[in-house]
């Protein structure tokens, strides 16, 4: 949920020509502050709404099978998802492709509202605006009914198009390196779909966005036995020419896509039968792609033209072209990350039934609009979802629980929190800090008079502090764009990014990459609110240094870059709600 309000100042100029400096420059000039909001239009302009979905004309559509909640392959319990030895592994089949893009990027429902009708979906977005797009690419399996190549996933028709049949041996090349089975899932931003509400701030929240997208395939994988890595050490410019986002030509005077991330998607079932990677004692999965072989994809042929998404646009926020520009990864890097885990993990093939499924708890999320300032959560049930958050920073990547072990990396997010209804935790400031090694540089760049007490009652393992006591209902609301909805919650949060310092050692391609996570972040609250019985959302519209100042934050070591807020949700009766694909039904 944001507020944001215009306004019109002159944009500050790149301090430098170093990419670094640059990104540094747009996080700072998009920052809102109580005497003024990051630059937008000022108004909805409703009459050049994006089109919430992008289709190819001339594409050939593939219709995947709509299936029902209780069909195959079902899934397992919310809580067996989070738990290894327990789900069994799926093939991949056309059924099992449907099922994970259904809980990945597929619809969850419509409202409606006297004439209008909108869509929901099951991965989150600001302003339901949903910059993402989805694509495959599909290698020559047994048993799936289609043709090798890259397909983009139309949403509201619940189908792939084909938007480039390579040839199935130079596929099978490009793969040579992965477990068996394994597919690639890639995923774009179209910045205008943002832009046009949000401005400059919404190179911002299509990063926000993908996230989140990154945290529901990841978990979509989950329910279907699969595990899956971010491919990040390919650089951008192969990222673009493998999902077709560099062909000018297919968005001739179209929204064009910004090519974001790449992920391996793989089946541990595969990876156990095969003897050629079950011989080795850690199997390496490399975090890139051969280079020669993705520009001989690159060749095509291509199929389908993109669809314009809105008739005029107004105004074309140039800083964003900036920012993504200077953000841009232009060079490989040789990453590995051990694959071994996974063979033994699923020597059980039982399935712990207890609770709603994990399908369920997808399908049912919904952002909040309003909390009614009563409802209380318990103190065990606030642990365990900082537990569900806490990635266990020293371990192996592969042997971090799931979702975590989607990122190759450290955690450089921690979490600043106001509790406000939680039974048995005093009101006040929280911080968790997400990789303990990360302790002192969060205490070094905060107010030095802070007490950093282990909060009553937590378990000893969460790295969960107590920075002071009292009512921190009004200040949560003042520094969130004076939202209610961050007071009248049990608790909300902002998260603590370890910034220049990653941008400086790991380049600017770190920006984007701190929003991701933060996303991963909330869409693992999101689930862990419906879960518990309440209902989280995000907030993207905080004042940024007045939540710094806070904790006594004065440079860029730190920064806030996303706030969610979980609690009782009031429910707005007026709104109609129809099943997600109830437009197809009979087609």
């Amino acid at each position: 949920m944001n507020t944001e309000q215009p306004f019109s100042a002159v944009p500050t100029e790149p301090v430098s020509t170093d990419p670094v400096d640059r990104v540094i420059n747009y996080h700072v000039r998009t920052k809102h502050h109580f005497h003024k909001y990051a630059r937008s239009l000022g108004f909805l302009d409703w009459a050049n709404q994006p089109n919430p979905f992008r289709r190819f004309e001339g594409a050939r559509l593939v219709r995947l099978p709509l299936l029902a909640n209780d069909e195959e392959p079902q899934s397992p319990s919310y809580d067996a998802m989070y738990q290894r030895d327990v789900v069994s592994s799926r093939l991949l089949t056309t059924g099992t492709l449907s099922r994970f893009f259904e809980l990945t990027l597929g619809l969850s429902a419509w409202k409606k509202a006297g004439e209008s009708e909108w869509a929901l979906r099951n991965n989150p977005s600001s302003g339901n605006l949903h910059p993402t797009e989805g694509y495959v690419l599909l290698p020559p399996v047994d048993g799936l009914d289609l043709t090798p190549g890259l397909y983009h996933y139309a949403s509201k028709e619940h189908g792939l198009e084909l938007r480039a049949d390579f040839p199935p041996n130079q596929i099978s090349r490009l793969l040579a390196a992965f477990p068996p089975g394994a597919f690639l899932f890639g995923l774009t931003s179209v910045h205008w779909r943002e832009a046009w509400k949000y401005g400059e701030r919404a190179f911002r929240y299509c990063n926000h966005d993908v996230g989140h997208a990154i945290g529901s395939a990841r978990i979509a994988a989950a329910t279907l036995g699969w595990k899956m890595a971010l491919l990040d050490g390919i650089d951008q410019n192969s990222l673009a020419m493998l999902l077709g986002t560099h062909r000018t030509e297919d968005f001739h005077a179209v929204e064009p896509e910004h090519p974001d991330c790449l992920a391996m998607v793989w089946p541990y079932e595969n990876l156990k039968r095969e003897s050629s990677f079950v011989k080795r004692d850690v199997p390496d999965m490399p975090l890139f792609l051969d280079q020669g072989v993705v520009k001989d994809l690159a060749i095509g042929p291509w199929h389908g033209k993109a669809n314009a998404l809105s008739r005029e646009h107004g105004v074309h926020w140039d800083v964003i072209d900036e920012v993504a520009e200077a953000s841009w990864k232009v060079s490989s890097e040789q990453l590995m990350v051990s694959t071994g885990a996974s063979v033994t993990n699923y020597a059980s093939q039982s399935t712990n039934d207890a609770g709603p499924s994990a399908g369920q708890v997808i399908r049912q999320r919904r952002s909040a609009v309003s909390f009614d300032a009563r409802t209380s959560i318990s103190a065990a049930t606030f642990f365990h979802m900082l537990q569900r958050v806490t990635p266990l920073a020293d371990h192996a990547q592969s042997d971090r629980p799931m979702p975590w072990d989607v990122l190759p990396w450290d955690p450089a997010i921690h979490l600043m929190l106001f509790v406000h209804r939680v039974e048995g935790l005093p009101p006040g400031l929280y911080v968790l800090v997400r990789d303990p090694k990360k302790l002192p540089l969060l205490q070094q760049s905060m107010n030095p008079e802070l007490e950093w007490t282990p909060a009553p009652g937590c378990p000893g393992e969460l790295p969960l502090y107590w920075l002071f006591q009292g009512d921190a209902q009004r200040l949560a609301v003042q520094v969130s764009c004076h939202q209610g909805i961050a007071g009248d919650s049990a608790f909300s949060l902002g998260m603590l990014a370890e910034f220049e310092g990653r941008l400086r050692q790991g380049g600017p391609w770190w920006y984007p990459r701190l929003f991701w996570e933060a996303g991963l972040v909330g869409q693992v609250l999101y689930l862990e609110a419906e879960a518990a019985g309440v209902r989280g959302t995000g907030i993207g519209c905080f004042f940024d240094d007045p939540v710094h100042e806070i904790v006594g934050i004065k440079d860029l070591s730190i920064q806030s870059l996303y706030h969610f807020t979980i609690g009782g949700p009031v429910d707005d009766d007026r709104l109609m709600t129809l099943p997600p694909y109830h437009h197809l039904k009979g087609s």
